[in-house]
Protein backbone atom coordinates (compact mmCIF):
# COMPACT_ATOMS: atom_id res chain seq x y z
CA UNK A 1 0.00 0.00 0.00
CA UNK A 2 2.96 2.14 0.85
CA UNK A 3 3.98 1.77 -2.69
CA UNK A 4 0.97 2.62 -4.21
CA UNK A 5 0.27 5.55 -2.53
CA UNK A 6 4.20 6.66 -3.50
CA UNK A 7 3.48 6.36 -7.02
CA UNK A 8 0.13 7.67 -6.92
CA UNK A 9 1.92 10.89 -5.48
CA UNK A 10 4.72 10.90 -7.76
CA UNK A 11 2.08 10.37 -10.71
CA UNK A 12 0.20 13.33 -9.59
CA UNK A 13 3.37 15.50 -9.13
CA UNK A 14 4.72 14.71 -12.91
CA UNK A 15 1.40 15.66 -13.91
CA UNK A 16 1.14 18.61 -12.67
CA UNK A 17 5.05 19.43 -13.77
CA UNK A 18 3.73 18.49 -16.96
CA UNK A 19 0.96 21.35 -17.63
CA UNK A 20 3.37 23.78 -15.11
CA UNK A 21 3.98 27.00 -17.11
CA UNK A 22 7.69 27.11 -17.77
CA UNK A 23 9.80 29.35 -20.30
CA UNK A 24 11.01 26.21 -21.66
CA UNK A 25 9.64 23.02 -22.57
CA UNK A 26 12.06 19.34 -22.37
CA UNK A 27 12.18 17.30 -25.51
CA UNK A 28 11.93 13.97 -22.85
CA UNK A 29 9.02 11.63 -23.33
CA UNK A 30 7.62 8.67 -20.98
CA UNK A 31 8.78 5.78 -23.40
CA UNK A 32 12.25 7.55 -24.09
CA UNK A 33 13.40 4.49 -21.87
CA UNK A 34 12.44 0.73 -21.63
CA UNK A 35 10.02 -0.43 -18.63
CA UNK A 36 12.52 -0.30 -15.39
CA UNK A 37 13.56 -3.90 -15.48
CA UNK A 38 15.27 -3.68 -18.57
CA UNK A 39 18.92 -2.67 -17.89
CA UNK A 40 21.21 -1.08 -20.39
CA UNK A 41 18.60 -0.09 -22.73
CA UNK A 42 19.90 3.10 -24.08
CA UNK A 43 23.00 4.97 -24.40
CA UNK A 44 23.85 8.61 -24.02
CA UNK A 45 25.65 11.47 -26.13
CA UNK A 46 29.26 12.81 -25.29
CA UNK A 47 29.48 14.37 -21.87
CA UNK A 48 25.67 13.17 -20.78
CA UNK A 49 25.65 11.72 -17.01
CA UNK A 50 22.92 9.37 -15.59
CA UNK A 51 21.84 8.58 -12.06
CA UNK A 52 19.56 5.80 -11.06
CA UNK A 53 18.07 4.06 -8.07
CA UNK A 54 16.05 0.90 -8.11
CA UNK A 55 14.12 -1.10 -5.37
CA UNK A 56 12.83 -4.62 -6.23
CA UNK A 57 10.71 -7.28 -3.99
CA UNK A 58 10.50 -11.19 -5.22
CA UNK A 59 8.76 -13.69 -3.12
CA UNK A 60 8.11 -17.26 -3.65
CA UNK A 61 6.22 -19.75 -2.21
CA UNK A 62 5.61 -23.62 -2.19
CA UNK A 63 7.86 -26.20 -4.57
CA UNK A 64 7.58 -27.69 -7.68
CA UNK A 65 9.38 -30.58 -9.58
CA UNK A 66 9.61 -29.64 -13.05
CA UNK A 67 6.33 -28.47 -13.65
CA UNK A 68 4.57 -30.22 -10.68
CA UNK A 69 3.52 -28.77 -7.60
CA UNK A 70 4.75 -30.91 -4.23
CA UNK A 71 3.84 -30.77 -1.12
CA UNK A 72 6.66 -30.66 2.04
CA UNK A 73 5.29 -34.15 3.26
CA UNK A 74 6.12 -35.55 -0.05
CA UNK A 75 9.50 -34.02 -0.16
CA UNK A 76 10.69 -35.50 3.30
CA UNK A 77 8.99 -38.53 2.56
CA UNK A 78 9.97 -39.36 -1.26
CA UNK A 79 13.29 -37.45 -2.07
CA UNK A 80 16.54 -38.69 -1.19
CA UNK A 81 19.28 -36.66 0.96
CA UNK A 82 22.19 -36.03 -1.23
CA UNK A 83 24.13 -36.49 2.44
CA UNK A 84 22.91 -39.59 3.55
CA UNK A 85 25.45 -41.27 5.18
CA UNK A 86 27.12 -38.96 6.09
CA UNK A 87 27.79 -38.22 10.22
CA UNK A 88 24.16 -37.32 11.48
CA UNK A 89 22.66 -37.35 7.86
CA UNK A 90 19.12 -38.93 7.41
CA UNK A 91 18.02 -40.88 4.43
CA UNK A 92 16.07 -38.44 3.09
CA UNK A 93 15.30 -34.55 3.15
CA UNK A 94 13.86 -33.33 6.60
CA UNK A 95 13.54 -29.51 5.58
CA UNK A 96 11.87 -27.81 3.40
CA UNK A 97 11.65 -24.17 2.57
CA UNK A 98 8.11 -22.98 2.50
CA UNK A 99 8.47 -19.33 1.29
CA UNK A 100 11.21 -16.87 0.69
CA UNK A 101 10.94 -13.05 0.40
CA UNK A 102 13.97 -11.07 -1.24
CA UNK A 103 14.81 -7.07 -1.48
CA UNK A 104 17.43 -5.61 -3.42
CA UNK A 105 18.05 -1.89 -3.95
CA UNK A 106 20.31 -0.98 -6.74
CA UNK A 107 22.31 2.20 -7.21
CA UNK A 108 23.36 2.91 -10.83
CA UNK A 109 25.25 5.49 -12.86
CA UNK A 110 26.13 6.09 -16.31
CA UNK A 111 28.63 8.02 -18.04
CA UNK A 112 29.14 9.31 -21.84
CA UNK A 113 32.76 10.09 -22.95
CA UNK A 114 32.42 10.10 -26.30
CA UNK A 115 28.67 9.32 -28.61
CA UNK A 116 30.18 5.84 -29.32
CA UNK A 117 30.23 4.74 -25.86
CA UNK A 118 28.49 4.70 -22.62
CA UNK A 119 30.15 3.46 -19.56
CA UNK A 120 27.92 2.05 -16.37
CA UNK A 121 28.46 0.93 -13.17
CA UNK A 122 25.71 -0.51 -10.86
CA UNK A 123 25.95 -1.85 -7.06
CA UNK A 124 23.31 -3.64 -5.30
CA UNK A 125 22.12 -4.58 -1.45
CA UNK A 126 20.23 -7.64 -1.07
CA UNK A 127 18.24 -8.79 2.06
CA UNK A 128 16.88 -12.26 1.98
CA UNK A 129 14.19 -13.99 4.06
CA UNK A 130 13.45 -17.78 4.04
CA UNK A 131 10.77 -19.46 6.13
CA UNK A 132 11.23 -23.44 6.81
CA UNK A 133 9.29 -26.24 8.92
CA UNK A 134 11.89 -29.15 10.44
CA UNK A 135 10.33 -32.90 10.12
CA UNK A 136 11.72 -35.02 13.25
CA UNK A 137 14.09 -37.57 13.46
CA UNK A 138 14.78 -39.77 10.28
CA UNK A 139 11.04 -40.46 8.58
CA UNK A 140 7.78 -39.49 9.08
CA UNK A 141 5.53 -36.23 8.42
CA UNK A 142 5.55 -35.17 12.04
CA UNK A 143 6.23 -31.76 12.49
CA UNK A 144 9.28 -30.72 14.75
CA UNK A 145 8.62 -26.48 14.13
CA UNK A 146 9.10 -23.75 11.90
CA UNK A 147 12.40 -21.21 11.33
CA UNK A 148 13.88 -18.73 9.53
CA UNK A 149 17.34 -17.24 8.05
CA UNK A 150 17.56 -13.89 6.64
CA UNK A 151 21.40 -12.82 5.50
CA UNK A 152 21.87 -9.59 4.40
CA UNK A 153 25.01 -8.37 2.62
CA UNK A 154 26.36 -5.58 -0.38
CA UNK A 155 25.52 -8.02 -3.35
CA UNK A 156 28.20 -8.68 -7.02
CA UNK A 157 28.97 -5.14 -8.89
CA UNK A 158 28.21 -4.90 -12.34
CA UNK A 159 30.26 -3.11 -14.39
CA UNK A 160 29.83 -2.43 -18.10
CA UNK A 161 30.19 -0.51 -21.78
CA UNK A 162 27.26 0.55 -24.38
CA UNK A 163 27.53 1.03 -27.86
CA UNK A 164 25.04 2.90 -29.57
CA UNK A 165 25.39 1.12 -33.07
CA UNK A 166 22.77 3.26 -34.89
CA UNK A 167 23.97 6.46 -33.13
CA UNK A 168 21.73 8.03 -30.40
CA UNK A 169 17.78 9.59 -31.85
CA UNK A 170 16.83 13.28 -32.68
CA UNK A 171 15.59 14.65 -29.33
CA UNK A 172 11.66 14.79 -29.49
CA UNK A 173 11.75 12.14 -32.35
CA UNK A 174 8.15 10.68 -32.79
CA UNK A 175 9.67 7.79 -34.65
CA UNK A 176 12.88 6.13 -33.74
CA UNK A 177 15.21 3.33 -33.34
CA UNK A 178 17.79 2.19 -31.54
CA UNK A 179 20.55 -0.83 -31.45
CA UNK A 180 22.36 -0.88 -27.79
CA UNK A 181 24.96 -3.57 -27.49
CA UNK A 182 26.15 -4.05 -23.79
CA UNK A 183 29.79 -5.45 -22.98
CA UNK A 184 29.44 -6.31 -19.09
CA UNK A 185 31.31 -8.30 -16.35
CA UNK A 186 30.08 -8.48 -13.30
CA UNK A 187 32.55 -8.41 -10.28
CA UNK A 188 32.48 -10.98 -7.21
CA UNK A 189 31.74 -8.21 -4.34
CA UNK A 190 29.07 -9.94 -2.76
CA UNK A 191 29.43 -11.79 0.36
CA UNK A 192 29.78 -15.95 -0.53
CA UNK A 193 30.01 -16.74 3.36
CA UNK A 194 27.02 -15.82 4.81
CA UNK A 195 25.85 -18.24 7.51
CA UNK A 196 22.36 -18.87 9.08
CA UNK A 197 21.08 -20.49 12.61
CA UNK A 198 18.69 -23.77 11.29
CA UNK A 199 16.30 -25.50 13.47
CA UNK A 200 17.80 -29.61 12.99
CA UNK A 201 15.28 -32.95 12.67
CA UNK A 202 16.99 -33.69 16.16
CA UNK A 203 15.82 -30.29 17.74
CA UNK A 204 19.31 -29.18 17.55
CA UNK A 205 20.13 -24.91 16.85
CA UNK A 206 23.61 -24.92 14.97
CA UNK A 207 25.09 -21.86 12.74
CA UNK A 208 25.87 -23.17 9.63
CA UNK A 209 27.29 -21.95 5.94
CA UNK A 210 23.59 -20.58 4.04
CA UNK A 211 22.69 -22.26 1.07
CA UNK A 212 24.02 -20.54 -2.28
CA UNK A 213 20.11 -19.06 -3.24
CA UNK A 214 20.70 -17.44 -0.10
CA UNK A 215 24.43 -15.72 -0.58
CA UNK A 216 24.36 -12.50 -2.19
CA UNK A 217 26.96 -12.82 -3.96
CA UNK A 218 28.28 -15.08 -7.29
CA UNK A 219 31.92 -15.36 -6.12
CA UNK A 220 32.99 -15.75 -9.77
CA UNK A 221 33.83 -12.93 -12.68
CA UNK A 222 30.98 -13.50 -15.07
CA UNK A 223 30.31 -12.51 -18.06
CA UNK A 224 27.40 -10.37 -18.98
CA UNK A 225 26.62 -9.38 -22.67
CA UNK A 226 23.56 -8.17 -24.27
CA UNK A 227 21.87 -6.53 -27.49
CA UNK A 228 18.58 -4.28 -27.00
CA UNK A 229 16.63 -3.09 -29.89
CA UNK A 230 14.18 -0.04 -29.24
CA UNK A 231 11.22 1.68 -31.22
CA UNK A 232 8.71 3.78 -31.22
CA UNK A 233 6.12 5.21 -33.75
CA UNK A 234 3.97 7.86 -32.50
CA UNK A 235 2.64 6.71 -29.49
CA UNK A 236 3.40 3.24 -29.46
CA UNK A 237 6.75 2.04 -28.67
CA UNK A 238 8.14 -1.50 -28.59
CA UNK A 239 11.71 -3.16 -27.74
CA UNK A 240 13.20 -6.38 -27.30
CA UNK A 241 16.26 -7.28 -25.63
CA UNK A 242 18.67 -10.91 -25.37
CA UNK A 243 21.06 -11.13 -22.37
CA UNK A 244 23.15 -13.70 -20.80
CA UNK A 245 25.42 -14.47 -17.38
CA UNK A 246 27.99 -16.45 -18.04
CA UNK A 247 30.63 -17.87 -15.69
CA UNK A 248 34.03 -17.88 -16.22
CA UNK A 249 35.50 -20.15 -13.35
CA UNK A 250 34.75 -21.67 -9.74
CA UNK A 251 34.52 -19.77 -6.56
CA UNK A 252 36.94 -20.00 -3.86
CA UNK A 253 34.81 -22.47 -2.38
CA UNK A 254 34.74 -24.69 -5.25
CA UNK A 255 31.36 -24.01 -7.31
CA UNK A 256 29.77 -21.66 -9.82
CA UNK A 257 26.08 -20.76 -10.40
CA UNK A 258 24.80 -22.02 -13.74
CA UNK A 259 24.89 -19.83 -17.03
CA UNK A 260 21.80 -17.94 -17.31
CA UNK A 261 20.20 -16.67 -20.62
CA UNK A 262 17.06 -14.10 -20.84
CA UNK A 263 15.09 -12.68 -23.41
CA UNK A 264 12.35 -10.14 -22.92
CA UNK A 265 9.99 -8.22 -25.20
CA UNK A 266 7.79 -5.20 -24.25
CA UNK A 267 4.97 -3.17 -25.89
CA UNK A 268 3.89 0.27 -25.02
CA UNK A 269 1.70 3.26 -25.57
CA UNK A 270 1.97 6.88 -24.51
CA UNK A 271 -1.48 8.22 -23.74
CA UNK A 272 0.32 11.79 -22.65
CA UNK A 273 3.64 12.88 -23.03
CA UNK A 274 4.97 12.15 -19.01
CA UNK A 275 3.01 8.66 -19.23
CA UNK A 276 3.46 5.30 -20.69
CA UNK A 277 1.98 2.14 -20.07
CA UNK A 278 3.59 -1.17 -20.75
CA UNK A 279 2.97 -4.98 -21.25
CA UNK A 280 6.39 -7.12 -21.14
CA UNK A 281 7.27 -11.18 -21.43
CA UNK A 282 10.81 -12.21 -19.92
CA UNK A 283 11.98 -15.87 -20.15
CA UNK A 284 14.73 -17.13 -18.52
CA UNK A 285 16.78 -20.41 -18.22
CA UNK A 286 19.49 -21.02 -15.73
CA UNK A 287 21.66 -24.05 -15.05
CA UNK A 288 22.30 -26.40 -11.86
CA UNK A 289 25.11 -25.36 -9.77
CA UNK A 290 28.53 -26.59 -10.75
CA UNK A 291 30.50 -27.79 -8.20
CA UNK A 292 29.92 -28.05 -4.40
CA UNK A 293 30.75 -25.81 -1.39
CA UNK A 294 32.17 -28.25 1.09
CA UNK A 295 30.42 -26.41 3.98
CA UNK A 296 26.88 -26.55 2.49
CA UNK A 297 25.67 -29.89 3.79
CA UNK A 298 22.16 -30.85 5.17
CA UNK A 299 18.53 -32.65 5.08
CA UNK A 300 17.40 -29.90 3.05
CA UNK A 301 17.21 -29.12 -0.80
CA UNK A 302 18.59 -25.77 -1.03
CA UNK A 303 21.81 -27.69 -0.27
CA UNK A 304 21.69 -29.81 -3.20
CA UNK A 305 23.52 -27.92 -6.26
CA UNK A 306 21.42 -30.21 -8.53
CA UNK A 307 18.30 -28.50 -6.87
CA UNK A 308 19.17 -25.32 -8.33
CA UNK A 309 17.67 -23.47 -12.22
CA UNK A 310 15.64 -24.45 -14.72
CA UNK A 311 13.26 -21.88 -17.27
CA UNK A 312 10.70 -19.61 -16.40
CA UNK A 313 8.49 -17.09 -18.23
CA UNK A 314 7.25 -14.49 -16.89
CA UNK A 315 4.39 -10.92 -17.83
CA UNK A 316 4.85 -8.06 -16.33
CA UNK A 317 2.88 -5.07 -16.20
CA UNK A 318 4.57 -1.59 -15.87
CA UNK A 319 3.80 2.33 -15.83
CA UNK A 320 6.67 5.21 -17.10
CA UNK A 321 6.49 8.78 -15.75
CA UNK A 322 8.57 11.46 -16.52
CA UNK A 323 8.35 15.20 -15.52
CA UNK A 324 8.59 17.46 -18.66
CA UNK A 325 8.11 21.08 -17.22
CA UNK A 326 9.47 22.75 -13.98
CA UNK A 327 11.86 21.89 -11.29
CA UNK A 328 10.77 17.93 -12.04
CA UNK A 329 11.81 18.15 -15.59
CA UNK A 330 13.94 15.30 -16.73
CA UNK A 331 13.23 13.32 -13.32
CA UNK A 332 11.82 9.95 -14.01
CA UNK A 333 9.72 6.85 -12.16
CA UNK A 334 8.83 4.02 -12.87
CA UNK A 335 7.10 0.64 -11.86
CA UNK A 336 6.97 -2.47 -12.71
CA UNK A 337 4.75 -6.11 -10.79
CA UNK A 338 4.41 -9.42 -12.71
CA UNK A 339 4.21 -12.90 -12.00
CA UNK A 340 5.09 -16.11 -13.25
CA UNK A 341 3.36 -18.37 -16.15
CA UNK A 342 5.11 -21.07 -16.13
CA UNK A 343 8.23 -22.49 -14.66
CA UNK A 344 9.60 -26.04 -14.44
CA UNK A 345 12.31 -26.00 -11.92
CA UNK A 346 14.94 -28.69 -11.49
CA UNK A 347 13.47 -29.26 -8.06
CA UNK A 348 12.30 -30.37 -5.54
CA UNK A 349 12.56 -26.14 -5.65
CA UNK A 350 10.82 -23.00 -4.67
CA UNK A 351 8.37 -21.55 -7.25
CA UNK A 352 8.14 -17.75 -7.88
CA UNK A 353 5.30 -16.10 -6.71
CA UNK A 354 5.37 -12.61 -8.03
CA UNK A 355 8.15 -9.62 -8.17
CA UNK A 356 7.61 -5.49 -7.87
CA UNK A 357 10.48 -3.11 -9.44
CA UNK A 358 10.52 0.46 -8.39
CA UNK A 359 12.88 2.85 -9.96
CA UNK A 360 13.92 6.48 -10.23
CA UNK A 361 16.46 7.94 -13.03
CA UNK A 362 17.98 11.25 -13.95
CA UNK A 363 19.86 12.33 -16.53
CA UNK A 364 22.47 15.57 -16.49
Amino acid sequence: MKTVNFLAGAALALALSANATSASAHNVHADDHAPIGVMGDHAHKKGEFMISARVMHMEMSGNQIGTDDVSPDTIVTTVPNRFAGMPGQPPTLRIVPTGMRTDMVMLGAMYAPADAVTLMVMANYLEKEMDHVTYMGGMGTNVRGTFQTNPKALGDTKVSALFPLLGHPEAGSMDTDELTLKAGVSLPTGSTDETAQILTPMGGTPTVRAPYMMQAGSGTFDLEPAITYKGRRGRIGFGAQASASIRLDDNKWGYAFGDAYEGTAWLSYRPAQWLSLSGRVKGRTMGQVEGIDPNIMGPVQTANPDFQGGERIDLIGGINLVGTHGPLAGHRLALEIGAPVYQDLNGPQMAGDWMLTLGYQKAF
